[in-house]
């Protein structure tokens, strides 16, 4: 780029396009979690983040007490709405309960193009509350995990769509190759459950990598599965690769954890604003 032009984007004579985000899950009134979760970290790792919602909860830190999806019908709307206005670099999929609601999302996403979709396949909320019926992991299956770029299960997760059970590193990879050579789909899962460490396993291509993490020695780890995947969706929707879009949303998430946040009676949430450094952040003395 010239040095004219750079000048002329610096006083804001040329438009730059900022990179694009939607995530379609559940209301997390709590914040901690889903769209409220997704929406704080995309915008933290530098993307425009948009939402389509496809349930309310009404939950806290200590669990979910009732669950009011949306209609099929309003859900389409609103994936209509976006797409027609202001494309998605990436698609983030995260709570999406029942049947129809799967099948509609998976039928809009095909239709509109969609590029780079992430699935966390949101089956149980960090406090045990089930979020999916269970007849829509079939549907889940066939309709979601084929198109989808990604999909960042956590070893439970990963039990019930591999149908096996993971007990250990030798497990992990199995789980992950028949996920993703099915479904010819990239496979991040997530080693948090398993004691002792917090190693992930990404299966791309045929390809094992492994990215090495630490426990971290704290309770609040409320929403850490929508944080990541919406972490990798930011930066894949910047144009990073996916091993690089891994990397820095560990890293970020990691960052997130150590803050040490401490709110709620239960598993609180993550400071998903830990490297925001701004004088409208700054507190009344």
């Amino acid at each position: 780029m010239s040095l004219y032009k750079t000048m002329l984007k610096m006083k804001g004579v040329i438009k730059m396009r900022m990179k694009t985000a939607l995530t379609v899950a559940g209301s997390d009134c709590s914040g901690g979690a889903g769209i409220q979760a997704d929406i704080k970290t995309m915008t933290m790792n530098g993307v425009y983040a948009m939402s389509v919602i496809t349930a309310l909860t009404a939950q806290n830190t200590t669990g979910v007490r009732a669950i009011q999806e949306v209609s099929p019908e309003f859900l389409v709307k609103q994936l209509d709405a976006v797409f027609e206005d202001i494309f998605p670099d990436a698609v983030k999929i995260g709570m999406v309960p029942s049947c129809d609601l799967i099948k509609v999302t998976a039928e809009r996403l095909k239709y509109h193009k969609a590029k780079n979709i992430i699935v966390d396949p949101v089956m149980v909320a960090t406090s045990g509350s089930r979020l999916m019926k269970k007849d829509a992991v079939k549907t889940l299956k066939d309709d979601l995990l084929p198109i989808a770029a990604l999909v960042t299960p956590n070893i439970p997760e990963a039990e019930i769509l591999s149908e096996l059970s993971i007990e250990n590193k030798e497990d992990m990879q199995k789980a992950a190759k028949l996920i993703g050579d099915e479904y010819n789909t990239a496979v991040l899962l997530k080693g948090g459950h398993r004691s002792g460490d917090a190693n992930d396993l990404l299966y791309e291509g045929g390809k094992y990598c492994w990215f090495e993490g630490r426990k971290i020695n704290n309770p609040n780890t409320h929403g850490t599965g929508c944080t990541l995947s919406s972490a990798i969706a930011s930066n894949l929707a910047k144009g990073f690769s996916l091993y690089e879009s891994v990397q820095k949303a560990k890293e970020y998430i990691s960052g997130a954890l150590l803050k040490q946040l401490d709110l709620g009676q239960g598993s609180g949430p993550l400071m998903h604003s830990f490297d925001l450094i701004s004088h409208y952040t700054e507190e009344k003395i």
